[in-house]
């Protein structure tokens, strides 16, 4: 339980840096921002407390904030995207349940299972943090072009991350 925890304090900080040292110096066009610091939320174990992943997304965004002088506008994202992980996890819960010590990855999930839970979260977070970002209606449809392209690029790249650094069973 303790090293679980002290991985998630890790993950956190390794992310956050991640994006606001490197990510963030990365121009893909205006309409594709990576935004990968989110896989901090999407891979809390299943068991986590609402209200302590509430916090965490909080903190998540309050962080980015601070580093892209944003407003708030990141840490009202991140606390929509932790408000919906509950209600995601369970519409899309196995008939039996999630399994004790299984966690939220494309290892122990599955890609399928993966794709409509981390794309239906960044698709939320997304949608927050540019329509938040633009406050207005004019730009509707360029607004979410930038929505779908970044929410792409992001899941594309959370899927590689995992790939290269979560897997376990495939190094042994």
């Amino acid at each position: 339980m303790t090293t679980e925890i002290l991985k998630n304090i890790a993950r956190f900080i390794v992310l956050v840096l991640l994006q606001v040292l490197i990510i963030q110096n990365i121009n893909l066009t205006g309409y594709m921002i990576l935004l990968p610091y989110v896989m901090v939320i999407l891979i809390l174990p299943f068991e986590t407390n609402k209200l302590i992943v509430l916090l965490a997304s909080f903190l998540l965004g309050v962080f980015v904030d601070y580093f892209y002088d944003s407003s708030g506008l990141h840490a009202a994202a991140c606390t929509a995207m932790g408000f919906s992980r509950h209600y995601v996890l369970k519409y899309i819960a196995p008939r039996d349940g999630y399994d004790i010590g299984v966690k939220p990855t494309v290892e122990d999930m599955g890609l399928e299972w993966f794709l409509r839970y981390a794309g239906t979260l960044i698709l939320i977070h997304h949608f927050f943090l540019f329509y938040l970002e633009i406050f207005r209606f004019s730009e509707f449809f360029s607004t979410l072009l930038r929505v779908i392209l970044s929410s792409i690029g992001t899941f594309s790249l959370i899927y590689i991350i995992q790939l290269l650094f979560l897997s376990n069973k495939r190094r042994v």
